[in-house]
């Protein structure tokens, strides 16, 4: 058991809190933020992640969990402190490192015995050398020696089965150059060692580099396979056929072969934005990525495109209604950042499209998201308060709940009966036997 202390109570560090404590560790959360903290104590999550307020609940029951404002008082009480806090993109794609810094140093200032120092965000290559550099400062101007070592230990969760991901991941990575830090780390994880989860042992760096490769990576196959899925579109070749064999072949895997509108949400925008700018900072330009980014943004307006032609071509959204079925950038999460649906919504209106818009958790986060466009967007009550009234129908997101429309209402609702199925939910068959026509994407 180790007593741990995570900094930043947002997405990373409210996940990691709590399924630490679930390790076993007593964990304090802290955060500057009064309200969020207080409902934290009352059990009120503050993002939408399904089986995290079970986790929460439960070790706060069990005194293994607490929050706190006094961030000064957690460092001082525990010796493994986690930085979990937000590093947004600045206006050149480079990560924003205050919040990081200011955190190392408040940890500078308050420590009082040996502390390993984790950072848990997602932060570019040199940044554990640049909070021990922080840390070390803040403690020269108090006179003190007092020892640290810092650690990178990336996390790899995904919105919507967060706790899973943390409880059962594929691999434990922890850079570090101390050894003693290291030892410290497997005492942190010892749960999942038990369990035998592989543990990447490296330095810093390579540790840092380990994010931003995987995201980067995983985002080029998504971009990847919606390329194959438009040049399947124009030669009359079926993506999801082309997909599931790519897929069977153990060299490329099968996931994150899904066609779609393109990725969105809070990490392979940002990181492959944030590598992109490491890249060209190092003189190696990552062309790959580079691309990857240009091309995701094309596939976002390409769904416009795709709504417009299906409706008849060039200034045919002029005075329609499009019933928009989700708005999250993916499905079990309210989390709309960089979502497509966005860039989609936005291209609609622009091109004299009003919407009815439905999501079953973002309802609250579209009114802000979609500020720009709101004189344009009903915001519905559910999926077929958004269908009523409206011309064509686009599917967006791929909620389970969506998956199982009554399509014989869907096209009594409709004024034109044309289904747009940007995640590829439904077959063809069953769309077009409910008396719909079907647009999918690569197919």
């Amino acid at each position: 058991m180790v007593n741990i202390a995570v900094i930043g109570t947002g997405y990373v560090g409210s996940v990691s809190g709590a399924c630490l404590a679930d390790f076993g560790n007593h964990v304090t959360c802290v955060d500057n933020n009064p309200a969020k903290i207080e409902s934290l104590k009352k059990g009120i999550i503050p993002i939408y992640e399904p089986g995290l307020d079970t986790v929460v609940e439960r070790n706060t029951r069990d005194g293994r969990l607490k929050f706190t404002t006094d961030l000064n008082a957690a460092v001082k009480e525990n010796n493994v402190v986690f930085i979990a806090v937000g590093t947004p993109p600045a206006d050149d794609g480079s990560a924003d490192l205050s919040y990081v810094e200011a955190a190392a140093r408040e940890i500078g200032r308050a420590m009082e015995s040996y502390t390993v120092v984790v950072d848990k965000s997602t932060v570019p290559l040199g940044t554990g050398r640049l909070v021990t550099k922080w840390i070390a400062e803040e403690l020269a101007k108090r006179g003190s020696a007092i020892p640290f070592d810092v650690v990178s230990n990336p996390e790899f969760l995904r919105e919507g089965s967060a706790v899973l991901d943390f409880t059962h991941p594929d691999r434990v990575v922890i850079g570090s150059d101390s050894e003693k830090a290291r030892k410290v780390m497997k005492e942190v994880y010892r749960a999942l060692y038990l369990n035998e989860t592989p543990c990447i042992e490296t330095n810093l760096e390579s540790a840092e580099m380990i994010k931003y490769a995987s995201n980067a990576f995983l985002a080029l196959k998504i971009t990847f396979i919606n390329e194959i899925a438009n040049l399947c579109e124009k030669a009359g070749a079926n993506v999801q056929d082309v997909a599931k064999a790519v897929g069977r072949d153990g060299r490329i895997g099968g996931k994150f072969l899904h066609p779609g509108p393109g990725y969105g949400g809070s990490c392979f925008p940002k990181d492959t934005q944030a590598l992109a700018r490491i890249g060209r900072d190092y003189g190696e330009p990552l062309s790959l990525v580079e691309t990857t980014i240009a091309a995701n943004e094309r596939q976002k307006l390409r769904m416009v495109d795709k709504i417009e032609t299906g409706l008849g071509g060039s200034g045919s959204l002029k005075g329609k209604t499009i019933a928009i079925l989700g708005l999250a950038f993916k499905p079990n999460t309210d989390d709309m950042r960089e979502s497509p649906a966005i860039a989609i919504c936005e291209g609609l209106v622009q091109r004299g499209a009003k919407l009815r818009a439905w999501d079953p958790a973002a309802m609250k986060e579209a009114l802000w998201r979609l500020e720009s466009i709101k004189d344009s967007v009903y915001f519905a009550k559910d999926e077929y308060d958004a269908i009523q009234d409206s011309t064509v129908l686009a599917l967006l997101t791929e909620w389970n709940q969506l998956r199982n429309l009554d399509l014989r209402k869907v096209k009594e609702l409709l004024a034109v009966p044309c289904f747009f199925d940007l995640r590829n939910v439904y077959k063809r068959e069953e769309i077009e036997d409910a008396g719909l026509k079907y647009f999918g994407i690569g197919k």
